[in-house]
């Protein structure tokens, strides 16, 4: 705990059985009370190396997509008590040692919702990420700023803090369950005026790592354009998504898991 806050670590998991284990050795457990895979109908043996680690595992019987897997470890989240909670991809891209201080902006009412970014400090080029998703990185975070009206310096990680009060107040069961759903969710909160954070993070490129090829790469990218557009257009007042009608009350949170899904503790 910190600041008397419970906090969990989620890990939405796909084929993830070579690194998940030198990712989870590094969580400083002193300060993360839960830590929560969701695998995501992995191919290999992810489940049975999670199953070595003591930590709660959960499992979709099919591939159901990477926004899925976050709706999953959100909602397991919150339904075990968290009070933080810190998605945390267990590819080993991210470090783990930056949790106490993701966890600490929020535990001590600095923010409500924390990224860890590759792009401040220069990192994400030095720790091996391709140029051409540098670049792609970069050219839509500068459409999302001037849309969303901020100024992140990108929307892309896959290392992000939450506190109880945005997800319980967000409707983030309506987003995509595909990739874009990180960034309906950061349309979501700034709707919702919940203020947004960052710090600096060093990422590494392996051969572990996760990533999508070309195809899904355009799809997300075009689908992170039409998010900031509906963004926009709902300020306007011209055009609002489902996902973006903010309730003015907190829902109450979902205390059961999806149907067609394995549970295993």
């Amino acid at each position: 705990m910190l600041n008397g806050k419970k906090i969990s670590v989620v890990m939405p998991a796909y084929n993830a059985e070579t690194t998940l284990r030198r990712t989870v050795a590094e969580i400083d457990r002193s300060i993360v009370d839960d830590i929560i895979l969701v695998d995501d109908g992995s191919q290999d043996k992810t489940v049975r190396e999670a199953a070595k680690l003591g930590i709660t595992i959960y499992q979709h019987s099919i591939n159901r997509g990477y926004g899925a897997n976050q709706k999953t470890c959100y909602q397991m989240a919150l339904e075990r008590g968290s009070d933080i909670i810190v998605m945390l991809h267990p590819d080993y891209q991210y470090t783990p040692a930056l949790l106490a201080a993701m966890a600490s902006m929020i535990a001590y009412g600095t923010y409500d919702v924390v990224l860890a970014s590759r792009i401040l400090g220069k990192s994400a080029l030095k720790g091996g990420m391709p140029r051409y998703k540098y670049v792609f990185n970069r050219l839509l975070t500068l459409v999302e700023n001037i849309l969303l009206g901020l100024k992140l310096s990108e929307y892309h990680t896959g290392y992000r803090a939450f506190s109880r009060s945005v997800l319980e107040a967000l409707p983030f069961e309506r987003n995509s369950n595909d990739f874009v759903f990180d960034n309906q969710i950061l349309a979501q909160a700034h709707a919702a005026s919940f203020s947004i954070g960052e710090l600096s993070c060093p990422t590494r490129y392996e051969a572990g790592s996760s990533s999508i090829d070309w195809r899904r790469s355009l799809i997300y990218g075009l689908g992170v354009v039409k998010t900031a557009l509906e963004f926009r257009l709902s300020r306007w007042g011209l055009f609002s998504p489902p996902y973006l009608h903010i309730p003015r009350s907190t829902p109450s949170v979902k205390k059961t898991a999806p149907r067609n899904a394995n549970s295993r503790r």
